[in-house]
C-alpha cells in the first residue's frame, strides 16, 4: 500500500500533495573537447509534432489526484540477454547502422562527437532557448519497463524506450496527443524496452538510435520491419548530440570494452535545456557505469535535477560512486508488477542517502517534469 506522505528529503522540502518544485545549482560549464570529430549541425526537420494535451502550464501545477510517494521492496535481479551466435539479419542491420550514421552527421541534425574524457556537450545549431518555454519529460506508466517521452518547447518529440506492452504505450501516446515522433531511441533491445516501440514506429520517427547490437527476438525483428516501413534512418549511438528544437540531447555511447551484453551496452541520454538537466541510462549495470566514470565525462557529471533509476531499481544498477558523480535531485523509478524485486531495498537506500525525492510509476502513475531554462522545474504525478 502506498504511504500517504513521501519520505523526507534532507536537501529540499517534502511534497505535500502538490507538485514538487525546485531549482538546482547551475550545471557547471564544461571544457571544449580536445578531440572533436564534428561533421555538421542543424535543427531537426520541419515535420511538426502535435502538442501534448495539457503540456502548457505555469507555476507549480498538479493533476487532480497527484501526490508524491516513495516505497521499498525486496531485493532481486533480472537476467541478462542471451548472446548472439552466428551472423543473421540483426548483424546485417548493424552494418547498415554503421553506414548511415555518417550521413546523418553530414546532413546536420545529428552532430558527431568524439568521446574524449571531459568533452563538452555541443549545442551549436540548436534553436535559441525561448523565454518562458519548458521541456516536458514524461515517464509513462507502462508497467514493468521504461518509456520516456520528451517534448521541446517547439513541439518536437523524442521517445526513449517503449515498455513491454504495445497496447499500453499506444494508449499513453494517444492520451498525450502525440501524432508524430521526431526521434526514437532504444537504450537496448530487451523486450521491456522495445515492444511498445513497434506500434510507435507508425508515428514515423525520422531517426532511430540504438546501441548497434541487434536483438535476437521476434520483437526486435518486428521493430526493425516497422521502422523500415516508416522510412526511419538507423544510426548507432556514438556520443552525438541531437538538437530537438532548443533542447540538446547528448547520446551517451557505451564505454569501450563492454561484453556483448544488452544491459552492459545500454545507451545513455543527457538532456539539457538551459540550466535544466536530466539523465537517462537504461538498464546499465555497475560495470558500464564504472567504465563511464573512468572516462571522467563532463556530460555525466552532476548535478542533475532529474534522473531515471538504472534498471528499474535493481541491485546491480546504481552505486554510491555513480550517484555521487550524478548528484540527482529527483529520481524516477520506471517499474511495474514484477518478480525481480524491483525496486530493491538497496537501491532505495542509496537514493535516500543522496537526499533525492523518489517517484515510482507503479505508485504514482505517469510522472511528468517540466524544466525551465533557469533550472527550475515542476513535477506532477498522475495519482
Amino acid at each position: 500500500m502506498s504511504p500517504k506522505k513521501p519520505d523526507p528529503a534532507p536537501r529540499k522540502p517534502a511534497a505535500t500533495g502538490k507538485a514538487a518544485t525546485g531549482k538546482a545549482s547551475p550545471a557547471r560549464k564544461t571544457p571544449t573537447a580536445s578531440r572533436s570529430a564534428a561533421t555538421g549541425q542543424a535543427t531537426p526537420g520541419s515535420a511538426k509534432a502535435a502538442a501534448e494535451s495539457g503540456a502548457s502550464r505555469t507555476g507549480a501545477s498538479r493533476t487532480a489526484t497527484g501526490r508524491t510517494t516513495t516505497g521499498r521492496a525486496t531485493s532481486g535481479r533480472r537476467g541478462r540477454a542471451k548472446a548472439r551466435s552466428g551472423p543473421g539479419a540483426s548483424d546485417l542491420l548493424g552494418l547498415l547502422i554503421l553506414v548511415v550514421t555518417g550521413s546523418l552527421a553530414a546532413c546536420g541534425w545529428i552532430r558527431q562527437q568524439d568521446a574524449a574524457p571531459g568533452g563538452d556537450t555541443p549545442g551549436t545549431g540548436a534553436a535559441p532557448v525561448p523565454a518562458g518555454g519548458t521541456v516536458t519529460i514524461r515517464f509513462l506508466d507502462v508497467g514493468q519497463g521504461d518509456a520516456i517521452l520528451i517534448r521541446s518547447p517547439e513541439g518536437k518529440t523524442a521517445l526513449v524506450d517503449g515498455g513491454r506492452s504495445a497496447e499500453r504505450l499506444s494508449a499513453q501516446l494517444e492520451k498525450h496527443g502525440v501524432t508524430r515522433l521526431d526521434l526514437m531511441i532504444a537504450s537496448h533491445a530487451d523486450a521491456d524496452h522495445i515492444a511498445g516501440l513497434v506500434p510507435a514506429a507508425a508515428l514515423k520517427p525520422r531517426v532511430f538510435i540504438n546501441n548497434g547490437l541487434g536483438g535476437t527476438t521476434q520483437t526486435w525483428e518486428r521493430l526493425v520491419r516497422a521502422l523500415q516501413a516508416a522510412d526511419a534512418t538507423f544510426t548507432k549511438a556514438s556520443n552525438q548530440t541531437v538538437n530537438l528544437g532548443s533542447v540538446k540531447l547528448r547520446v551517451i555511447a557505451p564505454p569501450p570494452g563492454m561484453p556483448d551484453d544488452q544491459n552492459l551496452n545500454s545507451v545513455g541520454l543527457a538532456v539539457q535545456f538551459g540550466e535544466f538537466r536530466a539523465l537517462l541510462t537504461g538498464d546499465s549495470e555497475t560495470e558500464e557505469t564504472e567504465g563511464w566514470l573512468a572516462q571522467e565525462r563532463a556530460d555525466l557529471r552532476g548535478p542533475f535535477q532529474l534522473y531515471k533509476s538504472i534498471h528499474h531499481g535493481a541491485s546491480n544498477g546504481d552505486s554510491a560512486a555513480w550517484l555521487a558523480n550524478v548528484r540527482p535531485e529527483n529520481v524516477v523509478i520506471s517499474v511495474g508488477e514484477n518478480s525481480y524485486g524491483h525496486p530493491t531495498s538497496q537501491a532505495l537506500r542509496l537514493y535516500r542517502q543522496t537526499g533525492a525525492r523518489v517517484y515510482r510509476t507503479d505508485r504514482h502513475g505517469t510522472v511528468t517534469f517540466e524544466g525551465r531554462a533557469d533550472g527550475t522545474y515542476t513535477a506532477d504525478t498522475e495519482r
